[in-house]
């Protein structure tokens, strides 16, 4: 596939979209089974993530080598930014030019844990994926699997390669999810040192309060929360 020269940047590995990794390479042709239809193989590849990768926000390592869509496959989990990094390999792989876009919203999925710590209902730089299909960029954004999905009463968010899938305002019972208030842009590569600067600046992030996060069971706990 030729590309125009602009392109070219959204088609190559980088530090943390490595497709040239044996796991995200074996990853990306099991799940694009198609090599002639790009709008097929996006498809597959975003139920993929979205249900192979169980969204796990207390995983958030903003690293390099936490961040690399390989790392992710090696643990099988990963944020919102993990996920749309592995998607975004994956879409890279099969020459499907793919970026990574970040968005500030209101009332994301979360525990008591969480908004303990971030003392607010707004989540910076949450991350989805932009697919170039049909001549046009497409948002994805495969992070919540079908499981959580059910277990919060929310819509499963699908993807048909035609139009936009960011989430639904309301959840399955009427009551406010996900409000989108700005958008920060999309990129080649993950903008580590801007996140880091928001994280610090609005939730006072530091090394500690990362840490507090592991070995915490946001599974468990979502359970308790819904149960």
């Amino acid at each position: 596939m030729k590309m125009h020269t602009d392109m070219q940047q959204y088609l190559e590995p980088t530090p943390t979209i490595d497709y040239d990794h044996p796991l995200v390479e074996e990853f990306a042709r099991k799940h694009a089974v198609n090599p002639h239809e790009g709008r097929e193989q996006a498809v597959r590849l975003y139920f993929a993530v979205r249900d192979g990768i169980r969204y796990d926000p207390y995983l958030l390592n903003l690293s390099v080598q936490g961040l690399k869509a390989s790392t992710t496959l090696m643990v099988g989990r990963g944020w919102c930014v993990a996920k749309a990094i592995l998607l975004a390999a994956c879409c890279r792989y099969h020459g499907i030019p793919a970026r990574l876009g970040y968005a500030d919203v209101r009332n994301h999925l979360s525990t008591a844990r969480m908004r303990e710590q971030m003392k607010t209902d707004v989540f910076y730089w949450h991350g989805y994926t932009s697919i170039f299909l049909g001549g046009k960029w497409l948002k994805a954004t495969p992070a919540f699997n079908i499981e959580l999905c059910e277990k919060f009463r929310l819509k499963p968010l699908d993807f048909d390669g035609y139009s936009d899938s960011i989430y639904q305002p309301f959840d399955l019972d009427g009551n406010r999810h996900m409000d989108y208030l700005k958008y920060r842009g999309e990129f080649a590569d993950v903008p580590i040192d801007l996140i880091i600067d928001t994280f610090r600046r609005e939730y006072g992030a530091d090394d500690a309060a990362i840490e507090s996060l592991k070995g915490a069971d946001f599974d468990r706990e979502a359970d308790r929360e819904n149960s």
